[in-house]
């Protein structure tokens, strides 16, 4: 292997962080600390709520006090986000964000981004991160992802050697395996801490045929055909007082509707409504969200200290509901489970309406990993001295013994997901040229496969590459004009390009472009239906659109590559063209069946894509004038999501 593929991990003394804390840590903290000051990488695999962003907020407040900059990822914008409005609390103008819709403070000593974000500055402007000493990868085993876990992994191969790493993870059994890799590939101890136990430990208990008990002997035993009821359960936990409870569901539609059957409970005294009813009001004052119905929609819920929280729900009225619990007047929230990724809203109790969720393409049993993410919201560190978790057991859908195994299991070892973008490709030959396939030893994937997996991956890697040169993304060894706009978008590449190289995104006005970008992103649901009534222009956009994917698609199957590439959806083409003439919000709905919230999300990542196109260094002067109008249009009122977190 050549010195371009060997990445080392440097030391300079200039990393190391001691200094004197007056804070006492866990074990665990503690063994973390010592190992970064002395200037180790260090993987840190704990339970849900055992103190990890300690270990990060050490390694910030030591950089800021030795002008060293540090950069911190997160696997979604929310937890990004939130951990802005944390950060910033704590350290002032030492934090910024980039996250692709936001930009604030952009060269802080401390920058929250996403990983997708980390990944492309590793690739698209290295030079960028030089100033940088520490990473820090808050849910790291997000590397197991399907979707976005390739991320993860390209971003842990291509680490600047400059920087140390800060990994934070659930628990997983595998990591010294995952710690092991990384050493392998960049020559550096890369230390790791476990820690088993919980600072708060569990309680679990189940209903079945409307009873509850704590132990699954008795489970067992329970014969009686009677179904649970929602309110017993409730009732329970109100009478064991183990409110404020997280009720998980894995259902928008359903964590409404148990929300509203809990509408006969009041769980707030007289002081304690109006208390709960005027910050309400005050927050829906600042977000700007008086005159929103499903603001209107939650009041009397709220006053009774219940609620719900949920993707399809405006992110500002999100943010209004997280703040409410953490005011610990809402006993009861119906959530579904990204409230339990990272989100530091712990309570005393988790309620699981059952054990069954919907992984990609199909529903299964969930992942013990999984469980532990959300029932670990259950105990408040310093409040509580035990957590309850009780699970609605339905054994007509689920067996004992898969009960057990998903509580009492093992947690799953963590699997590469690499899937290599046509964009990381294209920046990678930009630099290795046929090289880059040595690059594949240094994967996780190539760490943990055998021999024939790893003979697929170096295919699929080939593949993609021949399909480049033949699509004249690559040529006499150097990327043509429309390689080096692809190498900017990843995701969406190759539609894209081939409208670029065809001249059609030049000739769009801003309309066609908020369009093409919506179709690029939007995902519809299973057996969601196109609106009717679409303009003359966006209907030959979609047609132009679908015939170059196509194209791409039956070249993809010619050379074996799968996943395909993804097809543009033009479901939200009315909404946006609503939208970008200046409609107001409750109007632009009306041309949609998407719950608000993804409207907002697809919209918010509709501004990203755009960002990437007009970042491409072939775009021209006109196309980008465009696009910066275009975004203007869409990036407002209630999609403006650098707004939010100012205002916030």
């Amino acid at each position: 292997m050549t010195h371009g593929f060997i990445i080392l991990f440097l030391l300079d003394k200039s990393m190391l962080l001691d200094y004197n804390n007056p804070m006492i840590y866990d074990r665990f903290q503690q063994e973390a600390i010592d190992y970064i000051n002395s200037g180790h990488s260090v993987i840190v695999s704990a339970p849900t709520g055992a103190g990890k962003t300690a270990i990060a907020e050490y390694i910030i407040e030591g950089a800021i006090r030795n002008n060293l900059g540090v950069i911190y990822t997160a696997p979604i914008k929310a937890l990004s986000n939130q951990k802005f409005r944390d950060f910033k609390g704590q350290f002032q103008d030492n934090i910024g964000i980039l996250t692709g819709d936001v930009s604030i403070n952009p060269q802080a000593p401390v920058l929250i981004m996403t990983t997708e974000i980390f990944r492309n500055k590793i690739l698209d402007e290295p030079a960028s991160l030089d100033k940088y000493s520490w990473i820090i990868f808050d849910e790291i085993h997000y590397i197991d992802n399907p979707e976005r876990g390739t991320v993860w992994e390209e971003s842990l191969i291509f680490l600047p050697k400059h920087m140390n790493l800060l990994g934070l993870s659930a628990t997983i059994p595998n990591i010294k395996q995952f710690a092991a890799w990384i050493e392998s590939i960049h020559d550096k101890t890369v230390k790791v801490v476990i820690e088993d136990q919980r600072p708060v430990p569990l309680h679990f208990s189940f209903q079945c045929a409307n009873e509850v008990v704590d132990n699954l002997d008795r489970l067992k035993r329970l014969r009686s055909s009677k179904p649970n009821r929602l309110q017993s359960l409730i009732s329970y936990v109100q009478e064991k007082e183990g409110l404020p409870a997280i009720y998980f569901v894995f259902s928008r539609k359903r964590a409404e509707e148990l929300a509203f059957d809990l509408y006969g409970f009041k769980f707030l005294d007289a002081k304690e409504t109006r208390a709960i009813t005027q910050m309400y009001e005050d927050l829906l004052e600042r977000f700007n969200l008086k005159n929103e119905r499903s603001a209107q929609l939650l009041y009397p819920l709220v006053q009774r200290g219940i609620a719900y929280h949920h993707a399809g729900m405006l992110p500002t009225l999100k943010e209004v509901i997280e703040r409410l619990f953490t005011s610990r007047l809402l006993k009861v929230i119906f959530t579904t489970e990204t409230f339990a990724l990272g989100i530091n809203m712990p309570s005393r109790s988790v309620m699981f309406d059952g054990l069954r969720k919907f992984y990609g393409t199909y529903v299964r049993n969930l992942k013990t990993r999984d469980f532990f993410q959300m029932a670990g919201r259950a105990g408040r560190r310093g409040i509580d001295k035990e957590g309850f978790v009780y699970t609605r057991i339905n054994p007509e859908r689920i067996n004992f013994e898969e009960v057990r195994r998903i509580i009492f299991g093992n947690p799953e070892e963590v699997k590469s997901q690499l899937n290599t973008s046509y964009a990381t490709i294209l920046n990678l030959y930009e630099k290795y040229q046929d090289e880059l396939f040595k690059i594949y030893p240094l994967s996780l994937h190539y760490y943990q496969s055998r021999k024939n997996e790893q003979k697929q991956a170096l295919n699929l890697l080939d593949a993609k590459l021949r399909l480049l040169k033949d699509l004249n993304y690559i040529h006499d060894g150097k990327l043509t004009d429309k390689g080096k706009f692809a190498k900017t978008i990843y995701g969406y590449e190759l539609v894209l390009a081939e409208l670029y190289s065809e001249n059609i995104l030049e000739q769009l006005d801003e309309f066609g472009l908020g369009v093409v970008a919506a179709s690029v992103v939007f995902e519809p649901r299973k057996n969601q239906r196109m609106p009717t009534g679409i303009s003359k222009s966006t209907g030959h956009l979609k047609r132009t659109c679908e015939e170059t994917y196509d194209r791409i698609k039956n070249k993809e199957r010619r050379y074996k590559i799968h996943p395909f590439s993804k097809l543009p959806y033009f479901h939200l083409c009315s909404s946006m063209e609503a939208w970008l003439r200046g409609t107001n919000f409750d109007k632009t709905l009306q041309f949609t069946d998407c719950d608000e919230g993804e409207v907002v999300r697809y919209f918010r990542m509709s501004v990203q894509v755009l960002r990437e196109i007009s970042q491409a260094p072939v775009a021209s002067y006109l196309l980008k004038d465009k696009i910066k109008e275009t975004i203007r249009v869409i990036n407002r009122d209630i999609v403006d999501a650098e707004k939010q977190l100012r205002e916030g």
